[in-house]
C-alpha cells in the first residue's frame, strides 16, 4: 500500500489561511491516517507513505506542507511501534514535468539548487524506492542534496543544522546586532551622492536577478513593478532578508509593498543608510569646532564614551561555539587579542 497524495497551498505563515492548511492535511495527514486505521487489522506487506524533505529541513512558504508530511513521518514510527509496517519516505525533488513538481518553473529549479536541492531522475527514485523497503527503518530521507552549492552558501548564510554534518559552517561571530557586508557603508560613503544611489541600485538588482533565477542584473527594469518581473510574497521575504544581510539594516517585512519596483527599494535604502547617519556626523563636527566649557565638555565626554561602549558590545558578538572545531576556536581567540 502507497500513500503518494500531496496537495501544494503555499504561503507566508502570517498570512496562511484555514483553507490553506485545510487542503493540504486533507490530501497529506487524513487520507494517511484513514489508511492506518484501515490497516489495523489486516496488514499489507508494505505500507509506503510520500513524504518530503520540507518535513525535515523546512521550505520557504510551506508550513503546512511541512507539518502535514511531519504528520506522515510521526505516523510510520507510530505503526512501527505497534508491530506494524510502515516507511515514510521524505522525499526531496524528482525531477519529472508532472505532477507537484511541473508547478516548478526554470528558476525555481535553480534557486532550489543553489540552497542546496538537486532533482532525482525517476529511474534514480524508484531505485531508491527499492532500496528504502530493503531495510528496517521506519523513515528515510532520498534525496539528492548539492553539497557543493550548500558550501559555497555557507559563507554567506547560515548552513541548516541537519547539515552541518555534511557541509562545515563558515566562522561567524554571533552578532546580537545588525552587520553589514563588509566595508559596504564605508564604500558607499565615499561616493558622491547620484553615484551612491547608482551602487545601491546595482546592489537590489543583482539580489533580485539571482532570487529570480536571471543570468545577471541587467535583466531586471530599474522602474518596472516586482510583481510584474516575477517577484511573490515569499521572494519578497528572501529578497528583504538578503538586502538586510547585506546593509545591516532591520528592514521590514512589508518592504516590496512599500516600495515595490528596484528604484524605489535603492532610494529607501540610501535615505536609511545616510541621511539620518550624515545629520548625526553634522551634529558631532559642530560640538567638535564649538567652544564647550570645561562641564559640558565632561558631559559630552561621557556620553559619547557610554555610547560607544554600548556600540562596540552590539557589534563585537560572542563567538558561536556551535559546530566550531578547536583550530576555529584558537583563531578566533588569536583574531580577538589581535594575534
Amino acid at each position: 500500500m502507497v500513500h503518494a497524495a500531496g496537495v501544494n497551498r503555499d504561503g507566508l505563515v502570517t498570512t496562511m489561511t484555514e483553507d490553506q492548511l485545510d487542503e493540504v492535511f486533507a490530501a497529506k495527514a487524513h487520507g494517511a491516517l484513514h489508511l492506518h486505521e484501515l490497516t489495523l487489522d489486516h496488514r499489507p506487506a508494505a505500507f509506503v507513505l510520500f513524504s518530503s524533505a520540507s518535513g525535515i529541513l523546512g521550505g520557504p512558504g510551506q508550513a503546512n506542507y511541512a507539518a502535514a508530511n511531519g504528520f506522515l513521518d510521526a505516523l510510520a514510527v507510530h505503526r512501527r511501534s505497534l508491530g506494524l509496517p510502515a516507511t515514510s519516505l521524505a522525499w526531496g525533488l524528482w525531477a519529472e514535468e508532472t505532477g507537484m513538481g511541473g508547478r516548478l518553473s526554470a528558476a525555481d529549479l535553480r534557486r532550489m539548487a543553489r540552497n542546496g536541492m538537486g532533482a532525482l531522475s525517476g529511474t534514480e527514485a524508484l531505485g531508491l524506492l527499492d532500496r528504502a523497503l530493503a531495510t528496517d527503518r521506519p523513515l528515510l530521507v532520498p534525496a539528492r542534496l548539492e553539497l557543493e552549492a550548500l558550501r559555497a552558501a555557507a559563507a554567506s548564510r547560515p548552513v541548516p543544522h541537519l547539515l552541518r554534518g555534511l557541509v562545515r559552517p563558515a566562522l561567524r561571530r554571533a552578532a546580537t546586532g545588525p552587520v553589514q557586508e563588509d566595508g559596504l557603508v564605508r564604500r558607499l560613503s565615499g561616493l558622491a551622492d547620484g553615484d551612491r544611489r547608482a551602487a545601491l541600485l546595482d546592489l537590489v538588482r543583482a539580489r533580485l536577478a539571482d532570487i529570480l533565477g536571471h543570468d545577471g542584473p541587467a535583466a531586471i527594469d530599474p522602474d518596472r513593478g516586482l510583481g510584474e518581473q516575477g517577484l511573490d510574497s515569499l521572494t519578497g521575504v528572501e529578497l528583504r532578508n538578503r538586502l538586510s544581510a547585506a546593509t545591516g539594516l532591520a528592514l521590514p517585512a512589508t518592504l516590496v509593498f512599500d516600495h515595490p519596483s528596484p528604484a524605489a527599494i535603492a532610494a529607501h535604502l540610501d535615505g536609511s543608510l545616510f541621511t539620518a547617519g550624515a545629520g548625526l556626523l553634522a551634529e558631532l563636527d559642530t560640538l567638535s569646532a564649538g567652544s564647550l566649557d570645561e562641564e559640558a565638555l565632561a558631559e559630552l565626554t561621557g556620553r559619547l564614551e557610554a555610547a560607544l561602549h554600548r556600540l562596540r558590545r552590539t557589534t563585537e558578538a560572542d563567538f558561536d561555539l556551535d559546530g566550531a572545531s578547536v583550530t576555529e576556536l584558537m583563531e578566533y581567540i588569536d583574531s580577538d587579542l589581535g594575534l
